[in-house]
């Protein structure tokens, strides 16, 4: 993906550069993560540091983060919080310097969404070893909490990876094509298959990896599928109507909340909950009940209104 330039904005102006959008950013992310990422950001743009490097500082500190959890002493814990908020700080500031420099690319993004898995699945090992370690009913039980841990990543994979589609999606009718980073797994694949093999090891894994992550996109969005490849045949330029633009940011902007409940904050509230009460099997019931009935409700509304969109196509409204 090439690197696109950015005029060199400065203040209010730079900030909200800086922002994805206002229709896909959380309220708690605008009001803490974005201001602080946006200082970071400024700093490493002064120091020549790279959005990679700040999101490689950002996975040793959730690694760090995961080993104070292990730990069964309320003030470790506290540091392990305030590790965790830090890392998700430099993660808000690895794409708002990215978008501010221009310095955009897929492995980028791919390392931004990596490292987020990174923290959790230590955090997910830390939390199991405390349990089998000091709660009497996974101590004697010890491969229970592991089957919970496993069964609560999955779904929490499956939960950040549709949260996530359905912001670019929203974003690619918002700001074109070059506002989001919606990509295909078709485009994906045959890229891939271009590049050569020989010193380009690095490179060809992360697209193999990525593009089977965007094709269990796909495969759990079959609606959404439909509509993409009706406005494909209709509009191969991408040249879409502005009406239609608005209309799908209509019955798209209000399940955006749903969205950014499934990312980062309101998950990490329940851990810090879960570990202030001194049980972090809280967190995993939290994933497996209230979020994945969260995603279940968010994919059905967004799937409905990309069937009723694609018949609207289909009727020639459009």
């Amino acid at each position: 993906m090439e690197k696109k330039q950015r005029t060199n904005l400065t203040g209010s102006d730079a900030y909200r550069e800086s922002l994805k959008s206002l229709d896909t950013e959380e309220g708690i992310d605008l009001a803490f993560y974005r201001p602080i990422g946006y200082a970071w950001a400024c700093l490493a743009r002064r120091l020549g540091v790279t959005p990679n490097a700040i999101t490689i500082a950002s996975i040793f500190l959730g690694i760090g983060a995961a080993i104070a959890f292990y730990y069964p002493v309320l003030w470790i814990n506290i540091i392990g919080m305030l590790l965790l908020v830090w890392a998700n700080s430099f993660d808000s500031a690895d794409g708002q310097l990215a978008r501010l420099t221009g310095q955009y690319s897929r492995l980028g993004r791919i390392l931004d969404g990596l490292s987020g898995d990174i923290w959790f699945i230590c955090i997910y090992v830390a939390l199991c070893l405390r349990e089998n370690t000091t709660d009497p009913f996974f101590a004697s039980r010890p491969w229970l909490i592991w089957a919970i841990a496993v069964i609560a990543g999955i779904c929490h994979g499956k939960q950040a990876a549709l949260a996530d589609y359905y912001r670019q999606f929203h974003l690619y009718f918002l700001k074109g094509r070059q506002g989001s980073e919606l990509d295909t797994c078709d485009d994906l694949r045959r890229q891939m298959r271009q590049i050569p093999w020989r010193g380009n090891l690095w490179k060809k894994a992360t697209l193999y990896f990525y593009s089977n992550y965007t094709a269990n996109q796909e495969v759990t969005t079959r609606s959404m599928q439909e509509l993409r490849a009706e406005l494909h045949e209709r509009f191969p330029d991408g040249d879409i109507p502005q009406s239609f633009r608005d209309e799908f940011r209509r019955l798209s902007l209000p399940l955006m909340k749903y969205t950014n409940i499934l990312t980062f904050n309101w998950r990490t509230i329940a851990l810090f909950v879960a570990l202030f009460v001194a049980q972090p099997w809280i967190y995993f019931a939290f994933e497996l009940t209230v979020l994945n009935i969260l995603l279940v409700y968010m994919r059905s509304r967004h799937e409905s209104l990309c069937r009723r969109l694609t018949t609207d196509l289909r009727d020639g409204k459009y």
